[in-house]
């Protein structure tokens, strides 16, 4: 019974570290969406109305970041774009593999260590999905003569 829980415990930090690495690059819609959906709920909105501003925020946020990305030229400027979505990627790696890491082991230090490492294994990927996700808008993208 004690092998069925580790093995459990296994596939359940496996399964988040895949949700991490997979959802890493819509850190910045779902903050955006959530900061408005507050908002919007602050304001008077109700709940319903705060969770449609702010999926619509969300949605809008994303839109408007593969719009830059595929209509902006110059590589500086698609480069800060990627940053401004890689940024919040990379905290929520940072707190995820933080806590996981405290989960899992009582060393201070090595749960800083391992949290810097998954911070940067999730900005890496959000970088390169991001970068893959602009290479495929640029090359399916009309050519203007």
């Amino acid at each position: 019974m004690i092998v069925l829980g580790i093995l459990t415990s296994f596939a359940a930090i496996a399964g988040l570290c895949w949700l991490v690495f997979n959802l890493a690059l819509f850190a910045l819609p779902f903050l955006v969406g959530l900061h408005t959906g507050i908002w919007a709920y602050g304001t008077g909105a109700g709940w319903f109305g705060a969770i449609l501003v702010g999926g619509f925020a969300a949605g809008l946020t994303l839109a408007i970041g593969q719009v830059l990305i595929m209509l902006v030229r110059p590589l500086w400027a698609r480069f800060v774009i990627a940053l401004i979505f890689v940024v919040p990627a990379v905290l929520a790696g940072f707190h995820a593999t933080l806590g996981i890491a405290r989960a899992m082991m009582p060393s201070e230090t090595w749960q800083m260590i391992f949290a810097v490492i998954g911070a940067g294994a999730v900005g890496v990927s959000a970088f390169l999905r991001i970068a893959c996700s602009a290479a495929e808008l640029s090359d399916s993208s009309p050519v203007s003569a």
